[in-house]
């Protein structure tokens, strides 16, 4: 018999990384809640731990719920292989973990998620690493950033909060003449609107916990890898193209080719910093990805009709959304997003800060959380919550101006959606 080959989106979503439980024939991916796994001899856990074999050893490293969704994510990504993490802010330590060393440094977007830019300012300290932000609307400036200490690029390919889409194009094309990895965060995107390995990335980043989960339930990260770049091109990533000390001197790309960032994870980065996902949190969000085209269609539409609602309002300044004509990204947007811009952007109100608040205070269908890519409805001031440990200087820089308020648009009937924001605005 032949193989069916699935390469629609809407099949990959449901069924790529996942087959009957070949046990019990049970058709949904099952929890496995074990921490371990019985070896079938001394012979074949030594296989194991000389990844001469793939299989499972220790549910830190690999478990088959976690991995049937890791595999998922690839295939929607179009990658060679990637790990599911216990966070999106773990995905993005593990993208860079194998790269970087004391001393290193990457060169960064300025839109980025609040957390994000504390992490990169703040805990790359420990690690003796650094990060240079630059306006990546900018590839010159990009690439001026760049010296001989830097390791890799990194963005948003739509940015949180404003919902600024990034040219992929451009930047990997600054990251190619540089020799660098190009990582790109595609939580706001997903998938579905946009596949960044095809407009040059390297890496691609998710918090599993907003929208490929959907639901609000869990808290996961993914990392994939395209299995393209050429690790062993330069004497800058000495742990994929070197003996590695960290497992009895294996050198990941000689060995193992497309798939050496991938073992790297798993076999070093999941193994020391435990950043593991739990088999629970996979299957909630397994679930989650198979309605995720649909949800993403419908997110895109209520965005668009209630953007273009409230650039008409006469207390709003300015809609960030790029799915408005009037927005400066809005060609990027449809040529990085063919399928539409997302569900997040940001609102400037005339009244400034005190408004927000006010705003926030007074919505009743929207959700005040500190989240984003949810079925419902979430709205939340930036500047005082997420961005709050910024300088006014880098709130302006990413989008979360004092006087912005960011909206995460669900997938209820737009009327009530609008509804809920004309009595806010009125009450203003």
């Amino acid at each position: 018999m032949t193989d069916v080959q699935m390469n629609g989106f809407d099949t990959l979503q449901v069924h790529a990384g996942t087959e009957p439980d070949p046990a019990t024939g049970a058709r949904q991916v099952p929890i496995y809640q074990t921490t371990s796994y019985v070896f079938k001899d001394a012979d074949h856990a030594a296989r194991l731990f000389n990844l001469e074999e793939v299989g499972y050893i220790y549910s830190r490293l690999t478990n088959p719920t976690v991995g049937a969704l890791a595999n998922r994510i690839v295939a929607l990504e179009g990658g060679a292989g990637g790990v599911c993490t216990s966070s999106g802010h773990a995905a993005q330590i593990m993208a860079l973990y194998p790269l970087m060393e004391p001393g290193r440094n990457i060169v960064a977007s300025t839109r980025l998620y609040g957390g994000t830019y504390t992490q990169f300012t703040q805990m790359f300290k420990r690690f003796g690493w650094s990060c240079t932000f630059v306006d990546f609307d900018d590839p010159k400036a990009v690439a001026a950033a760049i010296d001989d200490d830097t390791r890799a690029l990194f963005c948003e390919s739509i940015a949180n909060p404003g919902g600024v889409v990034t040219d992929l194009d451009a930047i990997a094309a600054v990251a190619e003449e540089a020799g660098l990895p190009l990582v790109v965060d595609n939580t706001s995107a997903t998938p579905y609107l946009c596949n960044p390995i095809a407009h040059g990335a390297t890496l691609v980043v998710h918090s599993t916990t907003k929208y490929l989960t959907g639901n609000g339930t869990v808290t996961g990260g993914a990392l994939v890898d395209s299995g393209k770049f050429d690790w062993s091109a330069s004497d800058k990533f000495p742990s994929l193209s070197q003996p590695e000390p960290a497992y009895h001197g294996i050198n990941f790309h000689e060995a193992l080719g497309p798939m050496a960032f991938t073992f790297h994870s798993i076999a070093i980065g999941l193994r020391d910093l435990g950043m593991t996902m739990n088999p629970q949190a996979a299957h909630y969000t397994l679930m989650g990805i198979e309605t995720l085209s649909l949800r993403m269609q419908k997110h895109t539409e209520n965005t668009q009709v209630v953007a273009e609602w409230l650039e008409g309002h006469d207390k709003v300044e300015r809609v960030t959304y790029a799915g408005l004509k009037s927005s400066p990204y809005h060609e990027t947007g449809k040529r990085i997003c063919p399928r539409g811009t997302g569900g997040l952007f940001t609102v400037a109100l005339k009244g400034g800060y005190d408004d927000c608040v006010k705003l926030v205070n007074t919505l009743q269908l929207f959700s005040h959380v500190a989240n984003l890519g949810d079925t419902r409805s979430l709205v939340i001031h930036s500047a005082s919550t997420t961005h709050r440990q910024l300088t006014d200087e880098q709130r302006e820089a990413a989008g979360a101006a004092s006087n912005v308020v960011r909206f995460s648009i669900g997938i209820e009937d737009p009327e009530d959606i609008i509804a809920d924001l004309k009595q806010a605005l009125a009450a203003l």
